[in-house]
Order: structure tokens, then sequence, then C-alpha cells
């Protein structure tokens, strides 16, 4: 049986970066590392390769283990990083909270702790509130917390940021993990390198993300601090995280971190997000809400408009209480894709703002 494309590959969206597809290196270095036979569950070469690279992005001292997605590296590191009876931090709306399906209650049985975020981002006072709160002998007490990064908000903690609160977290016992689905994007964000944002800021473990940025069934859990995310090899196995043939999403990894291509495509991503918004800003009818710093563009433009809009292009309301909607652009997101959809947004609003003023 012929396989035969089931979709219009001309067709490009703006509802997130997962719907876009591999990258033609990454499906390049798949095909590379598909002859022949190797050991399984990462005893092959392109694993031994990628612990290389991994050091040379995270440090000396970093670990980096395989997964297949970025719920299951949150879930595999956050139970690595606390005991039995812990809980876990994390701003509300966090990815981990509020997008997993309840998997770190479920898989990993963590109790997750709501913090109250500014722009998607919690401060070390609000972290040591919380931990003072969870010390109560009713209550699970804190054993980590969980940032991300860039937040779901499109915001970006700086180093300096993400220092002060893994500094806080340290002193009050708590360990430190760090949702990188989108690091790439907020290290190119911020021009920093990934050891910035997390080994040097003091992280212990990183969700690094691969998928959002071309990669296909391809993230990682990185330990940047040895000692603190303890049986994260075994979690790995029993959280379904492990896979058989380790290699294929250890090429996958390689072909996005070994050279420059993490970057190139973040960037890209980055700014054509930084493209629609600058298109978009002065058009009657639109507010964009949120700072744009990576790939996301929040705005809030008339509910008709809205409407109309969805009917011919992917993308999420975000809150529907507000009106706001969310825009998210992907390393193969276009500048043609950017300035259709743009006019389409432009032309949309005229309608409703013309009718409205008509009837004025």
């Amino acid at each position: 049986m012929t396989t035969s494309r089931l979709h219009d590959p001309a067709v490009r969206g703006f509802a997130s970066d997962n719907a876009a597809g591999a990258h033609p290196e990454v499906l390049a270095a798949l095909a590379a590392a598909n002859d022949g036979h190797v050991g399984s569950y990462g005893a092959d070469p392109y694993t031994a390769a990628l612990a290389d690279v991994v050091r040379r992005h995270f440090g000396p001292q970093a670990q980096v283990h395989p997964v297949l997605s970025g719920t299951g590296a949150n879930v595999v590191a956050l139970q690595a990083l606390t005991r039995r009876w812990e809980a876990v931090a994390c701003a509300r709306g966090a990815h981990v909270d509020d997008d997993e399906g309840g998997a770190p209650e479920h898989v990993g049985g963590i109790k997750l702790v709501g913090l109250p975020a500014v722009d998607g981002k919690v401060t070390p006072d609000d972290l040591e509130a919380a931990a003072v709160r969870a010390a109560a002998p009713m209550r699970a007490p804190l054993g980590a917390v969980s940032l991300t990064q860039s937040t779901e908000l499109g915001t970006c903690y700086t180093p300096e940021e993400t220092a002060a609160l893994t500094r806080r977290a340290h002193d009050l016992g708590l360990r430190v993990h760090l949702d990188g689905a989108r690091l790439v994007n907020a290290a190119v964000a911020l021009g920093c390198d990934l050891r910035a944002l997390t080994t040097d800021a003091g992280v212990d473990v990183v969700s690094l993300g691969a998928t959002k940025n071309g990669a296909l069934l391809a993230d990682a859990v990185v330990v940047c601090r040895p000692g603190t995310a303890e049986g994260l090899e075994r979690l790995r196995k029993q959280s379904l995280q492990l896979a058989s043939k380790t290699r294929f999403v250890a090429a996958q990894l390689l072909a996005l971190l070994d050279g420059d291509l993490w970057r190139t495509s973040a960037a890209h991503a980055n700014a054509m997000a930084a493209r629609l918004a600058a298109a978009v800003a002065d058009v009657p009818g639109v507010r964009i809400t949120r700072p744009v710093q990576v790939n996301a563009v929040f705005a809030v433009l008339p509910a008709p408009a809205r409407a109309r809009l969805q009917e011919r292009f992917a993308f999420h309301l975000w809150d529907a209480t507000t009106g706001e909607v969310r825009w998210m652009t992907a390393f193969d997101t276009r500048d043609e894709d950017v300035d259709r959809f743009a006019a389409a947004v432009a032309a949309e609003c005229a309608q409703d703002t013309g009718a409205r003023a008509g009837a004025a």
C-alpha cells in the first residue's frame, strides 16, 4: 500500500508550533541513523554523541536522558526531584499545571501548588510564602519549584531573575526544575546561550524541548547538577519515556544541538512573531496584550472578526472572558504567511469597526 498525503502542505496556521512538521535536517538525521543495527535503550553512538554535545551546552557535569515528549520529560524530572510526600510549586497557568492532563498527579503522584504570576513569571517572595504555608503539618511540603522558560504567556525569565529564584529555592531546601519546552526561543530572545539560562543560573534539572523547534517525538531531561535527580533512569522507564530505539530520538537532538540549527530555527520563529505583531499593531480594533519576546503574539480583537478569521486560519482563543487570542509562529512560518494573515486581520477588523461607525 502506498501512503498518500492527507493534508495540504501549503497551509500554515498560527495555533501552535506543535502544528509544524519536522525540520528537513532533522528528517535527514533520522534517515542517516536508520541503516544497520546498534545497541538499544541508549547504548548507541548517537546517544553517546548527544551526551558530549549536551555537556558543551550545559556544562561538563550535565547529564542527558532522551525522552519522547515534553510532558514525559516534566513528569520524569519532577518525580526525580521530589520525595513521595512532597509537592511542587509552579506558576498558575503553567503548562505543567493546566495543559498536561493531570499527568504529574496521575503518573507521578505529585501535588502541584499554584503561585501568583505576573506575565507568567513567579517571584522569590511568592515562592517563599508558599513554602512557609506548605510547611504546616497538615499540608504537603514543597520539595521543588518548576519554572517555565519561556512562559505560557511568551515572556522570558532573565538569567538574573532565574538566579534569584534558584537562590531562594535552594535556601528553602527546594530543588529547581525548568520546563524548557521553548528554552531555545528564550535563549535567542535574550541573547544568551543555554547554559546561562540553566546551569549558571542555578537550575537543577531541565526539560529540554526540541519538538516545538522542529523535532519529532524528541525531547530530553538534562540534569545540570548531578545528585539532584535520584533514580531518574529507572523513573524514565517506569514512566514510559525510555524508547527502545533511542538512537532515533538522540539523532534528532543531535541535528538541532550539534550546530546552530536550534538557534536559527528559534530565531526565525521569534522573528515571524515580531513581524506579525508589528503588522497588526496599528490595526483599528486590535490590541497587543502581552510583551512579544519569543514566538507568541497575544491580542484582543473584535469577536465577530475573530470568528471569521478562525474559519480561515487556525489559532486559539486564549481567554474566552476577555476575548484574548494567541497566535504562534514556528520554524517554518514564512514571511508571506504572516503578511497574508495580517492583511486578513486588518480586513476583518475593518469590517467590524466600519459597521460600528455606520451604526453610530
